[in-house]
């Protein structure tokens, strides 16, 4: 490509600056493998200039859900979010990605980086990281709120469990707050408890948009540690569920048409060490 051909860098909106940096980060991820039918179409919709990535003729839809800390000049915030993702890659680029099966992109095989997440969905209860989502990254970005339970150095030593409801929000009248709905959209259920993890090597994970504008963009995020997967077999396919609890609703509908029924074939986890332990007490004589 000549110099002058190429393209130049998004522009980074105030008050934003990049990168932007993760104080801790708590994660799972929810791999299936399904008819690639329903993703292309969708893809064509939302993100025209990918294709779906095919494993042995099967699309992967990929939910993610984090936790994560930021600290700012002034303070600190928690986000929640969750995001419905087609694993997909630029149509034109097609000719630079090595041939690998699941199991393979799943350990972090493509050093290419090609192979991404095509958001359809990100809901999140956080106004500003939904207003950064939407303006840097050409997120699909919307209100959301949860309730979720997962593995802390601070509960049950033994507990390897996730589970999250992710409920209907909408934007309080002046756009900076969030109202809570009590109807849940959807639930994630992994209980990892006694199965073989293994460290793997993943990112960047390369986060695809689509600008009505300007057109596909591309962000990746680095994640300074490796993530923990964990592969599914059908013997323990039934320890994670995905249950769609509002399915005329669009994130439910996408989610019926597809994945449906279909098993996991692959979780992965991160969780972010502690930097600090405020230990146990102890008492002191009253008199020497």
């Amino acid at each position: 490509m000549n110099p002058d051909q190429r393209q130049p860098l998004p522009p980074v909106p105030a008050p934003y600056l990049l990168p932007f940096h993760y104080g801790a980060l708590h994660n799972i991820g929810l791999d299936y493998l399904v008819d690639p039918g329903p993703a292309r179409d969708l893809l064509a919709e939302r993100h025209p200039g990918l294709v779906v990535t095919e494993f042995d003729g099967q699309a992967c839809v990929s939910l993610n859900y984090q936790l994560y800390f930021a600290q700012y000049p002034n303070g600190g915030g928690i986000t929640q979010e969750i995001e419905v993702n087609i694993i997909a890659h630029p149509a034109a680029e097609a000719h630079r990605l090595p041939a690998l099966d699941y199991d393979q992109y799943a350990r972090g095989f493509d050093q290419t980086k090609l192979l991404g997440i095509a958001r359809i969905h990100v809901l999140c209860d956080n106004p500003l990281a939904i207003d950064a989502g939407r303006r840097l990254y050409a997120e699909p970005k919307y209100p959301g709120w949860f309730e979720t339970t997962m593995p802390s150095l601070n509960g049950p030593a033994d507990r390897r469990t996730w589970s999250i409801a992710c409920k209907r929000a909408r934007f309080t009248p002046d756009g900076a707050g969030i109202e809570r709905d009590e109807r849940t959209l959807f639930t994630l259920h992994a209980d990892l408890d006694g199965l073989t993890s293994e460290p793997v090597n993943n990112t960047p994970i390369t986060g695809y948009g689509t600008d009505p504008g300007a057109g596909l963009l591309a962000g990746p995020m680095n994640v300074y540690h490796p993530y923990q997967y964990h592969g599914i077999t059908a013997a323990t396919a039934h320890r994670v569920r995905l249950t769609v609890t509002d399915p005329a609703g669009d994130v439910g509908r996408h989610l019926d048409r597809l994945v449906g029924d279909t098993p996991a074939a692959g979780v992965w986890t991160y969780q972010s060490a502690p930097v600090a332990a405020h230990n146990r007490p102890y008492y002191l004589p009253a008199k020497a």
